[in-house]
């Protein structure tokens, strides 16, 4: 079992899931360089000492995986001086703005039609799998922009889980990390002041009843299943990773190499 760097993690208020990815190990036995790869929730409700947090990090891109209906439920990203902002939207994991109206407003017995049944989580795993087979051109752009010169980078969606959780895992495949690391990392999502607040409309007691947190607790959770999910389906499509990330990503040898060097210690 690898272990993972011990890092002191700042108390953000406004942010959630923040952490750095450095200190994973590769197979080849070098490391994450410390400082350089941060994943995170939204920033749309980082308080001023967030902001000042963030800025000290130098960071050059922030990379943005929120849709547009997400953006218009929390708002735009805290500005940071001298940072460039890039969005590139993937497909939400939960299918969309009028799936999560439901979510968030419908009784216990629609509920149960849509999630109940293992359909949630069917609906987390399908994608995941859809993510990386159609979100390709999203997924080269970032791994040539953080080859070229786009780090220290933030990487984030609503939650910080779904698809920057996705991304930062193809991120560490192109680098080789310990596949257990990788999903050791994506599993931190689970700690109880990292979750994304789940939201409902009703004030009613019902609306948090244990039947429901139930329901919605794989739209919420970071699962190991969702994670093999996406590397089967890299297995199934491509024939392993290696090829996914040339075939899939145009990603050369180069440009894997310059991403090594950039990210690695």
């Amino acid at each position: 079992m690898t272990q993972q760097i011990p890092s002191t993690e700042p108390e953000l208020a406004g942010v959630r899931n923040f952490r750095d990815v450095g200190g994973l190990p590769t197979v080849d036995g070098r490391r994450v360089r410390p400082g350089v790869l941060f994943r995170s929730g939204h920033l749309a409700h980082a308080t001023a000492e967030d902001a000042v947090f963030l800025s000290s990090l130098g960071l050059h891109t922030i990379f943005d995986f929120r849709n547009a209906a997400d953006q218009k439920l929390e708002g735009p990203d805290v500005e940071l001086p001298g940072v460039c902002n890039v969005n590139l939207p993937l497909s939400d994991p939960a299918d969309g703005a009028e799936f999560w109206k439901m979510v968030r407003d419908g009784d216990i017995e629609q509920l149960r039609v849509l999630l109940g049944d293992g359909r949630a989580a069917g609906r987390m795993i399908a994608s995941y799998r859809s993510i990386i087979r159609q979100r390709t051109a999203e997924h080269a752009r970032v791994l040539h922009a953080l080859a070229d010169d786009s780090v220290p980078a933030l990487m984030h969606c609503a939650a910080g889980k779904d698809r920057a959780g996705l991304s930062v895992a193809v991120t560490l495949l192109a680098l080789d990390v310990e596949r257990d690391a990788i999903l050791a990392d994506y599993l931190e999502s689970n700690a109880k002041h990292r979750r994304y607040r789940v939201r409902r409309s009703s004030g009613d007691g019902s609306a948090y009843s244990p039947e429901v947190m139930e329901l919605l607790s794989p739209l919420f959770d970071a699962r190991a299943e969702y994670l093999m999910a996406a590397f089967e389906t890299i297995e199934e499509t491509w024939g392993g990773v290696d090829a996914y990330l040339e075939q899939g990503l145009g990603i050369t040898p180069q440009t894997r190499e310059r991403l090594r060097e950039r990210l690695l210690d």
